[in-house]
């Protein structure tokens, strides 16, 4: 198989038809007696003894990878459809004559006696099939669609049985990209007779979309192109939360449609397990020259979807729907969008962060314990191939230097020196700058600190002095004009940076400066089953689910997207500055050394808005940092501003915050996602939680109620109920701080009034403005119609809000509180 530079990348298969193989029968000639295939490896040369064998020898040859064939015949399905369906709603049709009458009856009689034995089971011809498969060795069966959007559960039932007694078989479900119109979303048969009316356990068929010049069904009944776009990954999300996320259960996705131009309600298949992408030749498209290429749209989303390394199957390459190229020209244009792709580019060019993770994506990392463990050789050595991370460093402390308003002598001091190479850095500044400047280096690890004598000795000389023990309580012989330290992790606290600094800070001068001086953390909604899978793993799902872990992200999905009133796609939590200049430091108590006697000041807590456009699955937040060195001069991980700010750092991957109970979110729903850091006189811990809401229209004017609360007026009324399910409104009604501004829609599509907090309000106070580093929500009105919520009218459009009287913002679900009290994770002081 082709590699990306030793690197693994996508594969190439064929899908065969009963057709192919039908031919290849009438077209094989067996080999002499005597000479049959031995069928054993060494023997892939020899003459193939059966049709099939020569269909996979010539596929091979032409450079395939993988094959798609199906399993049964047209008989085998014949037969089940005859002993397993039931007819549907009878039909008048022409007479027929009594023997072909009697006949129809036998058979039937025959079935319905044979689906009454006690040990039949409506999956009974799919497990046949498996068990088919088995015996021929095949490790993946790609399954079709169901046909009918009513009976997906079943479906997936069917299959979570499937996969419990074949556990050594992959299973692919084959889905459309989109347009549920191609389903068949016919109600289900309601008739009084007995059985189940199950849809054929055969092999997949060839999907195919309606002409896409010709109006849906669900556009011509008003239903938004949003929901025909997430029709097919709702029954996906189905299947495998009935599956119970199991890993043996990929998906295959069917690229027959023509895609959107524009992919962003696609993108939550990258949180997914695709691992087919089906490519019928009649989606390709003919260049100037007749060659087969794809449409931009398609092009893009194959290009994205390499993060799977997924088989792309070719179907219909024989058919000569293009004039030039044949059958090769369709495998060579796929190896071409796979060569271009960025996720092969970046992986194959060195000294990105791809390059450099190569093995490490979507795989789970413990943070570290800096203050608990000494870190080992190899872990030093793994950070210290970040070129641009010392670059930074290295100018931060020279253009310190350049700026400092005092002639003489310079007291630097590096906090946490490992085996050296931020002293190093330093001393380079030094000499850039032509500075008197004197060093001092402090390490508590005694391995490390080894190393940083072997260093002194051969390389710095009288350029520094060492001191070994904890910053936090060592004492250094003068205090210092600039502090250096790399106490950050992937959320820059969640490696106790602040704790750490608060006892170094003691060695500053009043008018000293940290570098760095201040870090923000960030967190994002992220979808991605792959990651919700490996956390769980785990023996301990519990305490798993409860741990943050270091991520380099790659087939996940960020649910948000930036919204005028909710906020940031990526928001920003909260800010530790050094030395602090709020004046909180000014009331903490300390003790004789100069120490905090508690911790309570570095508690934080933050409570986020977002806006979810597409519908999605919540499996977790992502976290980033980002960090001002000096000046301008600072380090990111946050997506939208790493390459401006440290284009290619390696040293730090994103945090996961990983959730127990996987949270559907519909599309224009918003999440309030909250997370607390905390702290006793031990540990330092992170919680966190989620809560999803909509906005529904209220009720129209006339519109009255039951004591239960349904609606009972009349047509208008009814129409209404239909159309806008009521909800218990959301407890947080009563929470002044959730909404950052208030409005009511005047009747008769009248203007707004009553606004508080204007549109561009946001949910939290500017960084640093509450002394215990809580964000706090500004006050608003208790009003819980918001028309401005999502804009344009809200969920039910402009017009209900003028007839209706505005909206209401409901609550659909939450998540539990996870890791309270520090139980499954924490950061040991």
């Amino acid at each position: 198989m082709p590699q990306w530079d030793h690197f693994p990348s996508a594969g190439l298969a064929t899908f065969l038809t009963l057709h192919d193989i039908h031919q290849a029968t009438t077209e094989f000639t067996p080999p002499p007696n005597g000479h049959t295939t031995q069928h054993l490896p060494h023997a892939q040369n020899e003459s193939p003894d059966t049709p099939v064998r020569r269909l996979i020898q010539d596929t091979r040859n032409k450079g395939y990878e993988t094959i798609c064939l199906p399993l049964t015949t047209e008989k085998w399905k014949e037969r089940w459809e005859g002993m397993c369906l039931l007819p549907s709603s009878p039909i008048k049709e022409e007479p027929e004559s009594a023997d072909v009458d009697t006949k129809k009856k036998e058979i039937a009689r025959a079935a319905e006696l044979w689906r009454a034995r006690p040990c039949f089971l409506p999956d009974e011809a799919l497990q046949q099939e498996l068990a088919y498969a088995s015996y021929l060795s095949i490790h993946t069966v790609i399954l079709p669609a169901p046909r009918n959007r009513s009976h997906v559960a079943s479906y997936a039932r069917i299959i979570n049985n499937c996969l419990k007694n074949t556990p050594y078989l992959y299973l692919s479900v084959r889905l459309p990209i989109y347009n549920p119109t191609i389903l068949h979303q016919a109600q289900a048969h309601t008739g009084s007779g007995l059985g189940l009316a199950v849809s054929p356990a055969s092999t997949p068929a060839l999907i195919v979309s309606p002409d896409p010049s010709t109006p849906s069904q669900s556009t011509q009944n008003g239903i938004s192109p949003e929901s025909e776009m997430n029709a097919t990954w709702e029954m996906w999300d189905v299947i495998r939360s009935i599956c119970d996320y199991n890993t043996r259960l990929t998906l295959t996705l069917d690229l027959t449609p023509p895609l959107p131009s524009k992919l962003g309600v696609l993108s939550k298949w990258a949180a997914e397990s695709v691992r087919y992408i089906f490519l019928p030749a009649s989606t390709f498209i003919a260049n100037t020259k007749g060659y087969p290429v794809l449409p931009k749209p398609t092009q893009s989303f194959i290009r994205d979807s390499m993060i799977h390394r997924p088989t792309v199957i070719l179907a219909e390459v024989t058919s000569d729907k293009h004039s030039r190229g044949g059958e090769a020209a369709y495998s060579q244009y796929i190896k071409f969008l796979e060569k271009t792709s960025a996720v092969v580019r970046n992986a194959q060019k060195e000294g990105t962060v791809e390059h450099f993770a190569q093995g490490y994506q979507d795989y789970l990392q413990a943070p570290l314990q800096p203050l608990m463990d000494n870190l080992q050789s190899i872990t030093y050595q793994t950070f210290e191939q970040d070129p641009v991370k010392y670059e930074r460093y290295e100018e931060a402390i020279f253009r310190a230097l350049m700026e400092w308003p005092v002639e003489g002598r310079i007291v630097c001091c590096v906090a946490g020196a490992g085996r050296g190479p931020l002293v190093a850095r330093c001393l380079n500044a030094v000499q850039r700058s032509g500075k008197e400047v004197f060093v001092y280096a402090v390490e508590k690890n005694p391995n490390a600190y080894v190393t940083l004598q072997q260093r002194k000795d051969r390389e710095w000389g009288d350029k520094i002095k060492l001191l070994f023990g904890d910053m936090r309580s060592l004492d250094i012989p003068e205090p210092a004009d600039i502090l250096v330290s790399e106490l950050l992790g992937s959320f820059g606290d969640n490696e106790l940076s602040p704790e750490c600094l608060d006892g170094a800070q003691r060695f500053l001068k009043p008018t000293g400066i940290s570098i760095p001086s201040s870090y923000t953390s960030h967190l994002a909604p992220l979808s991605s089953s792959k990651l919700y899978n490996e956390a769980r793993a785990s023996k301990n799902a519990v305490e798993s689910l409860e741990t943050p872990y270091v991520v380099m992200f790659q087939a996940v999905n960020i649910l948000s997207e930036d919204k005028l009133g909710c906020g940031a796609k990526i928001q920003e939590c909260w800010e530790f500055e050094h030395p602090r200049r709020d004046g909180v430091m000014a009331t903490v108590v300390v003790d004789e050394r100069g120490l905090p006697l508690t911790n309570n000041h570095n508690v934080r807590s933050a409570r986020l808005r977002f806006w979810i456009p597409h519908a999605g699955v919540l499996h977790g937040l992502a976290g980033y940092f980002e960090a001002v060195l000096y000046g301008n001069i600072g380090l990111s991980i946050h997506p939208h501003r790493k390459d401006q700010i440290s284009k290619d750092m390696l040293s730090w991957f994103p945090l996961f915050f990983p959730f127990k109970e996987p949270l559907y979110l519909p599309s224009n729903s918003e999440l309030q996602v909250s997370i607390w850091r905390l702290t006793n006189e031990r540990q330092v811990w992170y919680e966190w939680h989620a809560e999803s809401f909509l906005t529904v229209p209220l009720a129209p004017p006339g519109v009255k109620s039951d004591s239960d609360g349904t609606p009972t007026s009349g047509a208008q009324g009814q129409g209404w109920a239909a159309s806008s399910p009521l909800s218990v409104p959301s407890p947080l009604a009563d929470d002044d701080g959730f909404f950052s501004s208030s409005t009511t829609a005047g009747g008769n599509g009248g203007g707004a009034s009553g606004s508080t907090g204007g549109e561009g309000s946001t949910i939290g106070t500017r960084r640093g403005s509450s002394s215990s580093g809580i964000r706090t929500p500004g006050r608003v009105n208790r009003s819980v119609t918001l028309p401005h919520v999502f804009g344009g009218g809200g969920v039910g459009g402009g017009a209900s809000a003028g007839a209706g009287g505005g909206f209401e913002v409901v609550k659909i679900g939450h998540t539990s509180l996870h890791n309270p009290g520090g139980r499954s994770s924490w950061i040991g002081l």
